[in-house]
């Protein structure tokens, strides 16, 4: 497919600004920054190689839900380490131990794989809502389906899950 063209991001931006401007807004602190997320996932959409737009509402506000969940995670190390140093305390650092890392990656490698066998939509669904956080109903809502719908996707891809992760201690 390659990188998006400037037509096709003019269109995106109409048909999406306004939602995602929502979605980070009851997020967000502050006005400027759902401006900035919302340029910054535009901008990763630009240089996307295969932006896998077969669901192109999913595709896009998942990345709107990782977005903000980086910036989440950034914003508690960076206020952990201001509260460490602020009251005095040696910042906790972990030694770098290579076979743990090794390790973290192979899992997170497993895991990977596992999620990817899984049918695009039951993924989707899952990601969004136990990595992001998003509630049942607003899957619901955003993939045109009942609760009990966005319930059996998660549930099969838990399933999934476990029975992959068992089958390679």
């Amino acid at each position: 497919m390659g990188q998006a063209t400037p037509h096709d991001l003019r269109g995106l931006d109409r048909r999406y600004r306004p939602a995602l401007m929502a979605f980070f807004m009851r997020r967000a602190a502050t006005h400027s920054d759902a401006e900035d997320m919302t340029q910054e996932l535009f901008a990763k959409l630009a240089r996307a190689e295969d932006p896998a737009m077969q669901n192109p509402d999913a595709y896009v506000f998942q990345m709107a839900a990782n977005l903000l969940r980086d910036r989440h995670r950034r914003e508690r190390v960076r206020a952990g380490y201001r509260a460490a140093m602020a009251a005095g305390d040696p910042v906790d650092l972990e030694p770098i131990d290579p076979a743990r890392i090794l390790q973290g990656r192979e899992d997170l490698g497993e895991v990977s794989r596992a999620l990817r066998e899984l049918p695009e939509r039951t993924r989707a669904i899952f990601l969004l809502y136990r990595l992001e956080g998003m509630k049942q109903a607003e899957l619901a809502t955003l993939y045109g389906m009942t609760t009990s719908g966005v319930q059996k996707h998660i549930l099969k891809a838990m399933g999934h899950l476990t029975r992959r992760l068992r089958a390679n201690p």
